[in-house]
């Protein structure tokens, strides 16, 4: 490749490229990279006015064309030639005659240019019109004052294209790009049963957990969804598979106390590498980027389940279709993997409420798992149901659940009780729940 710069200089680009772990400099005496220097004189005047031509950077960027082979061209960033020369009319039809002779030599172009607005022009000085077989749009967004890339394909000469902008993330490996409209929904489908880690549970869910499916675990703030989680890995590892915690609520010594009240030990897992906890802060990351490094740790462990505790508290830093497309992107990779994945969502209600999540991601779950508190004759009581698993029989109960040191304990249906799930609790005569108007069918 050869790269034209009219802005930086070679040594500032050597330098910040081999921030990405790109030994620029290797490449350059591998010849396989070979730079052209097409900066201002900074003792040379600011500006040129009158005619002239580019024909000496034309034969220059030919030369280092020639002398490596190159089969990519890169020029940064046109703007800078724009501000230097008045003419553009001039400057316009030179580098249209600069671009021309590279591709007939064989390499592909690529050119970089600056805008005026995130949605305004395509560039600042309409060259693309003139040159670009192709174009692309990088946008910085600032939403609910955080920052948000995007990346578009606006135009592709002679090749379809996804429409519509994809955000991306820049890392020390470059730009990450997370195409979620091009996620297709070929993944095969698990027939194989894994424990819930309750007993109960399993019972309920007709046998256990779908290898492949992906469990939304909803209700209120205390309601016992952290230790369901544990559970859940703890039947995991006992089951000999590698389990992967990944924490956004809760510290490591916190989750590791909760888990030592159950009777369960979280650091002798980690110790024989059946588990892992990763704790991160929701505000440290944006989305994007919560999502590769999830996924490289995901890659790189390689679990058979996956539990993220909790989504509510990515919810809260980030907008209503970056937090989608999160959840889109990463349900995807666990069932392309045939991870099992379990997410919880806190609800804003105590006693109920018209969603399971306020962001309804519940469309992009298999299985979804309702705790409630149930108030009565002054006491507080949990409830526990299966509302929604998909390919398999389900108990429909709305059943009673207690907490104790250890563990979680599923007992019997609620019995002479309607609007559990609504938070608007009444209590039936006998004749009603012998109708079958008690109210259990509202999970099914």
């Amino acid at each position: 490749g050869v790269f034209v710069t009219f802005e930086d200089s070679v040594a500032d680009l050597r330098r910040n490229l081999l921030s990405f772990g790109w030994d620029v400099e290797q490449w350059e005496r591998d010849g396989l990279w070979a730079f052209v220097d097409a900066g201002p004189d900074p003792d040379g005047p600011t500006a040129v006015v009158g005619d002239y031509d580019l024909g000496g950077l034309l034969a220059r960027v030919e030369h280092a064309v020639t002398r490596i082979g190159a089969r990519r061209v890169s020029l940064d960033s046109m703007n800078a030639l724009f501000v230097r020369f008045t003419e553009h009319a001039l400057l316009r039809a030179e580098l249209f005659r600069i671009t021309r002779a590279v591709k007939a030599m064989g390499a592909t172009v690529v050119f970089t240019g600056e805008r005026t607005e995130e949605y305004g022009p395509i560039s600042r000085h309409g060259l693309e019109e003139f040159v670009a077989d192709n174009v692309v749009i990088l946008r910085n967004l600032l939403t609910d004052e955080r920052r948000r890339r995007t990346i578009e394909l606006l135009k592709m000469r002679g090749a379809r294209h996804q429409r519509g902008e994809f955000p991306f993330t820049i890392t020390s490996a470059g730009l990450v790009v997370i195409p979620l409209s091009g996620i297709e929904l070929t993944q095969t489908s698990s027939t194989v049963r894994i424990t819930t880690g309750n007993v109960e549970l399993d019972r309920m869910s007709g046998g256990g957990f779908f290898r492949d499916s992906i469990i939304l675990l909803s209700g209120a703030t205390g309601a016992g969804k952290t230790l369901m989680v544990t559970q859940f890995l703890h039947g995991g590892a006992t089951a000999g598979e590698r389990c992967l915690l990944f924490a956004f609520e809760e510290s490591r010594d916190q989750l590791y106390r909760n888990a030592a009240a159950w009777g369960i030990d979280f650091p002798a897992l980690e110790a024989e590498g059946r588990l892992r906890v990763v704790n991160a802060y929701p505000h440290a990351m944006a989305m994007e980027d919560h999502l590769v490094h999830m996924r490289e740790i995901i890659t790189e462990f390689r679990p058979d389940r996956v539990a993220v505790d909790s989504l509510s508290a990515l919810e809260r830093v980030t907008s209503v279709r970056s937090f989608r497309e999160f959840v889109i992107a990463l349900t995807s990779f666990l069932k392309q993997q045939q991870i099992t994945g379990l997410f919880t969502s806190t609800t804003p209600s105590l006693l109920g409420g018209s969603s399971v999540t306020e962001k309804h991601i519940s469309t992009l779950t298999d299985t979804i798992i309702l705790l409630r508190y149930v108030e009565t004759h002054g006491r507080m009581r949990r409830a526990v149901t299966v509302l929604k698993m998909r390919g398999s029989a389900h108990d429909a109960d709305i059943r009673e659940f207690t907490i104790d040191g250890t563990g979680l304990h599923i007992g019997e249906p609620f019995h002479r009780m309607a609007g559990i799930l609504a938070g608007n609790l009444t209590v039936l005569a006998p004749e009603e729940e012998e109708n079958g108007l008690d109210g259990s069918a509202a999970g099914s």
